[in-house]
């Protein structure tokens, strides 16, 4: 499966922009962290593209990602991106554990990309400038993205061997390499 090809399916089974821009930072957090760390920049972005396909349809568990997987199955999609989709869920670590980078890194980027989208959001500059203690401060606003898991991003950042200093930046500059496609360019008045 190529890009275009999840492009399709991520736009056939996920009508929410919102959930779209999410595969999309998702999917620049995993092609960030595979030049990092010597992964296939192209299964690692698939899997971050796809994550959240089936979310609309499927929004519960264990349905979420599990009936995304058939179908990424049947459309001929590589396993180890399919193994990552199923690992980035808690009710799936059974069968998939977060036992090899792909798997980790996409349950570490998921949680954290959503939350530096939102934080973009509400700064005029958007991506432009972003500090690594901005976002940290903004974690520490339990009401700002409260859906979003503080736990999780924590997680990810040990599970990755990194600070969580460490993994927020490179999750800000894969969000600022992808900014014009995401639609955080800062405002024209600043």
């Amino acid at each position: 499966m190529n890009r275009e090809e999840a492009w399709s399916i991520l736009n056939e089974y996920t009508k929410n922009p919102a959930l779209i821009r999410h595969a999309m930072c998702v999917e620049a957090s995993m092609c960030f962290y595979a030049k990092l760390l010597g992964g296939d920049e192209s299964l690692w972005g698939l899997a971050g593209l796809l994550h959240d396909f089936d979310y609309e349809r499927w929004p519960e568990p264990p349905e979420h990602t599990r009936e995304g997987a058939k179908i990424l199955r049947k459309a001929g999609c590589d396993e180890e991106v399919v193994g990552a989709v199923l690992a980035h869920v808690p009710w799936n670590l059974d069968d998939y554990p977060r036992d090899r980078p792909i798997r980790k890194t996409i349950f570490a980027v998921d949680e954290l990309s959503g939350f530096i989208y939102a934080a973009a959001l509400v700064r005029p500059t958007r991506m432009v400038g972003m500090k690594v203690s901005s976002i940290i401060k903004k974690m520490k606003q339990r009401s700002f993205a409260a859906a979003v898991s503080r736990d999780d991003i924590r997680e990810g950042a040990v599970l990755l061997g990194l600070e969580l200093s460490e993994h927020v930046e490179n999750c800000i500059q894969a969000l600022q390499g992808v900014a014009s496609e995401l639609g955080l360019e800062p405002d024209e008045a600043t």
